[in-house]
């Protein structure tokens, strides 16, 4: 099928237009622009460390013009497309696909697309740009993204997977380790002092982020899996018998299964799967049909790490809720794209790893309802979660005590700490906003390389861009890539079944942060349109 193109003529709308005549139409689009069609009114800068006005700063602001939008979405059926009346300014902030493709050539030919290799409105139209937001500013925050790889300069697409650091966070973990360094709880000197202090305001300060009632709702852990296993082991362990129900969704990362299939073989208890719809998002309808009175607990993510699928996940808690289910919902992927509050969604308890939203690894939290907590039994035993011990009786803290045994990672939750500092500096609504306009132009420049099929389409998405290259196995895609210094994850990504559900064994998954450009991504299009060429490098 060919891509066609509506005229004022009904007669002629969706009819196969000819590449002379959209060749024709453009330019005369981009003829009839004014010079500076693209540019934008400089804006106050934003401070990223403060948040405040940077005194004298201009920024250019952010957003694709309306010329560089139609170029990208024509750049496979044009011949020689022009180049912008703006010229690109890295520093000011402005960044084309067809300038990058103007320096590394694909041959732009006549061709049959599929019916789903063109599809712009996968996505929504680019919102007005973001005042304050300076990705150039941010991007300083960071030392690693001055690395090179291969000689060329890193760009980061392996958000999915890990975060990178600020200075905020590095620096603040060296002082602990400078200034505070001590175990917590157990003594009486200066250093168990400060360090208790730093400890108990990480987590004032996730309890903050999370819009969790009471710190005694928020439990340090290594991580959302280690959450998800601490409620598998001890509510689970509790609660599930035999012949109960557990919901889980395709969706989920295999962190979110596994527990809970141990779990059901341990007790004889079921789990049944919610489906996704040929977009990649969650089948209400059939969700709530799951339900029995059999029904214990639901799991499921709020955003895929496969496919970036923001779930309805608010929805589908007070679905459960109805049904008289315990909901845990994984917010591994959500929490650094989107501002959270526990409290609204009504979840029993909430996971999420530190590693993800800019932090340290090693660390995470599970937030859980107050009441619903202190009735559980802890998973493990030893340290500050006890309150008095007998050879006949043990008498357990309180939450969240009760689930923090032995030495804890107390250095990295300050970092953790930290690393929301940081976030909420910026602004999580300044974060959301930039990265859903980077996602939208990464989407469309994307749908322009041929023979390039999307996996995940929801209307709701987040950072994330899933995808296989006709011809090429996932695995040649990555290492392209990372010979141009591009990291992206290539294989399963912890989450086979929702690709064997689109019939896949692997994907390349490029995942996008608010550190990350339209330049970046312009130099990964110019890859994958140099490997659709037969180059494996690009031109010098």
């Amino acid at each position: 099928m060919t891509t066609s193109l509506n005229t004022a003529d009904p007669e002629a709308a969706g009819a196969p237009v000819s590449e002379a005549v959209l060749t024709q139409l453009a330019n005369e689009l981009f003829a009839a622009l004014p010079a500076q069609a693209s540019a934008r009114p400089p804006v106050p800068a934003m401070a990223a460390a403060t948040g405040a006005p940077a005194p004298g700063a201009d920024l250019t602001y952010f957003g694709l013009p309306g010329e560089a939008e139609l170029q990208a979405l024509l750049a496979p059926i044009i011949v020689s497309p022009r180049a912008p009346s703006a010229a690109a300014d890295p520093a000011g902030g402005f960044y084309f696909l067809s300038e990058a493709l103007a320096r590394n050539p694909a041959p732009h030919q006549a061709e049959t697309l599929p019916d789903d290799a063109f599809r712009p409105q996968l996505v929504d139209d680019i919102r007005p740009a973001h005042p304050g937001f300076d990705v150039n500013a941010i991007r300083k925050d960071f030392p690693i993204l001055k690395a090179t790889v291969h000689g060329k300069p890193l760009i980061w697409f392996d958000n999915a997977a890990t975060t990178q650091k600020p200075q905020a966070v590095i620096d603040r973990l060296a002082y602990f380790y400078e200034h505070e360094n001590s175990n917590i709880h157990r003594a009486a000197h200066d250093l168990a002092a400060r360090a208790t202090d730093a400890y108990e305001a990480a987590r004032e300060k996730v309890r903050g982020f999370l819009n969790a009632g009471s710190t005694k709702e928020i439990v340090f852990v290594r991580g959302a899996t280690e959450a998800i296993n601490l409620v598998a082991q001890s509510w689970g362990r509790q609660n599930i018998e035999a012949g109960d129900e557990i919901i889980v969704t395709h969706l989920e990362h295999h962190a979110n299964i596994v527990p809970w299939q141990q779990l059901c073989v341990e007790k004889g208890a079921v789990l049944r799967v919610a489906p996704v719809d040929d977009s990649g998002q969650i089948r209400l309808d059939l969700y709530e049909r799951l339900f029995s009175s059999k029904t214990r607990l639901v799991a499921l993510t709020q955003v895929s790490n496969a496919l970036g699928t923001v779930t309805p996940a608010q929805q589908m808690v007070a679905i459960a809720h109805r049904h008289g289910a315990r909901v845990l919902v994984d917010g591994a992927q959500s929490v650094s794209h989107m501002a959270t509050d526990v409290q609204q969604l009504d979840c029993d308890w909430f996971v999420f790893s530190g590693h993800k939203v800019f932090g340290p690894t090693g660390i995470g939290a599970l937030y859980g309802k107050e009441d619903l907590l202190n009735a559980t039994q802890p998973w493990q035993g030893g340290g500050n979660m006890i309150a008095d011990v007998t050879f006949e009786k043990t008498v357990f803290q309180p939450a969240p005590g009760r689930f923090e045994a032995g030495t804890g990672n107390i250095a990295d939750a300050v970092g953790l700490g930290a690393a929301i500092d940081y976030v909420q500096r910026i602004g999580m609504d300044n974060i959301a906003g930039y990265e859903h306009d980077l996602l939208a132009y990464a989407t469309k420049a994307l749908l322009t390389v041929p023979g390039l099929r999307l996996i995940g389409t929801a209307a709701e998405k987040a950072s994330v861009l899933s995808f296989v290259l006709d011809g090429y196995s996932t695995e040649e895609v990555g290492k392209a890539l990372n010979e141009e210094g591009i990291a992206v994850r290539s294989g399963h990504h912890c989450a086979q079944p929702i690709l064997r559900r689109f019939g896949l064994e692997a994907s390349v998954r490029p995942s996008l942060a608010f550190y990350n450009t339209c330049a970046e991504v312009d130099t990964m299009i110019a890859v994958l349109r140099d490997l659709k060429g037969g180059r494996t490098t690009l031109p010098v």
